[in-house]
């Protein structure tokens, strides 16, 4: 357990964690992520948080706002708090943390993408910031041959050697093989699960991983939730939402979960692109999802080569002392420039009507050495409006989906560039200039 829950997450977990009831009682059922989601628009136009819920006064005026027979329900799970001190200090024995999304340690870029999809609450074990890394999903079938297995190894060890995290499943086959290749060489890896978490955190296999600090397991479903087919299609978006790319090295045609993962990512999801194996043994699934749309896996054979199919850009190579970046960071201190502060609704609607649970805490923390890095490079580039496509020119690369996660989304976050459309973020004839503040850094990048 990561600290104490805030009283937002408190409430976040009673309106959505199936708290086990015990025998001689009927347990609540709580809340779906749609209609939890369906809570929280209300919440945001009323101008409360769901902490307001566990006063009095504040689910008074809630209730006013929502069916009869909706109050009634979550006064029935509201009311379970000493189920949730139960069920916590389960958790506890078995260091398992919990974030809701109401938590800034939730991981950023599963909000970002799936927007109103995101599971209100993530359980897992291990090393949490491992989850905002740059990242290579790998997924196949439980049930493989040898030869794929030590395949799949090698590329878990080679992305280890590319300081990429590997992401999986964590089932049988072809997700443990990426993850065992990942970790045997000393890299990290990521297991998402769809249930036996609380398992899988007291396994003696994982237990020198995790104290590492190299493997994290997760779960958006209670610990001790049983499988259910529909939790693992669930799961399957976390997956692709984790990583920059995925390889698909081995699925059964037109059915099983592994398809059916590949063909939402690709025909709705598109977090990122998808690679399918084409050497070695022939696959009729593989072959499917290609025409599909899928790319076919280069088979890098060197770390840099593998970075740049991932993400687009070759190994990262260390700056000396006197870079570009750290005479901007000399140059910001040196300006004593007050930080900027943010602060965030505690709901927060995104462009596309989605909402999501937030902290209202200002923020005010520099700049990351991820936005400086995509600064430097975005902005000096900029003149005017320009479109997606003019972006990518100027940049010399070619994957949308790639310049948009690395340099336009951090921009956009700092408020050094904006959209000239912000009510149609996805539009393709979106536009894109400079703010004051990104002139105003691009004129001291000229001058560095």
């Amino acid at each position: 357990m990561r600290g104490q829950l805030s009283p937002n997450a408190q409430a976040i977990l009673l309106l959505t964690a199936p708290l086990v009831a015990g025998r001689n009682r009927r347990p609540a059922k709580p809340l779906s992520w749609r209609d939890y989601g369906r809570v929280a628009r209300t919440l945001l136009k009323m101008g409360r948080q769901p902490a307001d819920l566990l006063e009095r006064d504040g689910f008074e005026a809630v209730k006013r706002s929502i069916p009869a027979a909706m109050s009634q329900h979550l006064q029935r799970l509201l009311g379970r708090g000493f189920l949730l001190a139960q069920a916590m200090e389960r958790w506890r024995a078995r260091a398992i943390w919990v974030v809701t999304r109401a938590d800034d340690e939730y991981p950023r870029r599963i909000k970002k993408l799936m927007r109103a999809a995101t599971p209100p609450v993530l359980y897992g074990c291990g090393e949490l910031g491992i989850l905002d890394g740059g990242a290579l999903a790998v997924v196949g079938s439980r049930r493989v041959s040898e030869d794929l297995v030590r395949y799949t190894e090698s590329v878990g060890s080679l992305a280890a050697n590319g300081d990429l995290t590997i992401v999986s499943g964590g089932a049988r086959g072809v997700d443990q093989a990426a993850m065992r290749g990942s970790l045997e060489a000393g890299g990290r890896a990521v297991g998402v699960l769809a249930d036996g978490l609380d398992r899988a955190a007291v396994s003696r296999y994982n237990r020198a991983p995790l104290m590492d600090g190299r493997l994290v397991v997760v779960c958006p479903y209670d610990p001790s939730v049983r499988f259910l087919p529909w939790n693992a299609m669930g799961r399957n978006k976390l997956i692709y939402a984790l990583a920059d790319a995925a390889l698909v090295v081995n699925s059964d045609h037109g059915r099983g979960g592994t398809w059916a993962g590949a063909i939402e990512q690709l025909d709705k999801l598109r977090f990122g692109p998808v690679y399918v194996r084409r050497s070695g043994e022939p696959c009729a699934g593989l072959e499917a999802l290609a025409r599909r749309g899928a790319r076919s896996w280069p088979d890098p054979q060197t770390p840099a080569d593998l970075r740049e199919a991932v993400l687009g850009d070759p190994a990262p190579v260390q700056e000396p002392a006197g870079s570009l970046q750290l005479r901007l960071f000399e140059l910001q201190e040196a300006a004593q420039a007050p930080p900027t502060t943010k602060c965030e609704a505690v709901v927060t609607p995104d462009p596309e009507g989605a909402v999501s649970v937030e902290d209202s805490l200002p923020s005010t923390k520099a700049a990351s050495p991820l936005a400086t890095k995509a600064g430097n490079r975005l902005l000096p580039q900029m003149a005017g409006e320009m479109t997606r496509g003019e972006i990518r020119v100027a940049l010399g690369l070619k994957n949308w989906g790639h310049v948009k996660k690395r340099y336009v989304d951090p921009c956009l976050d700092e408020g050094w560039i904006e959209m000239t459309n912000r009510q149609k973020p996805r539009s393709p004839k979106q536009r894109f200039r400079r703010t004051v503040a990104g002139r105003s850094l691009a004129a001291r990048l000229k001058d560095v």
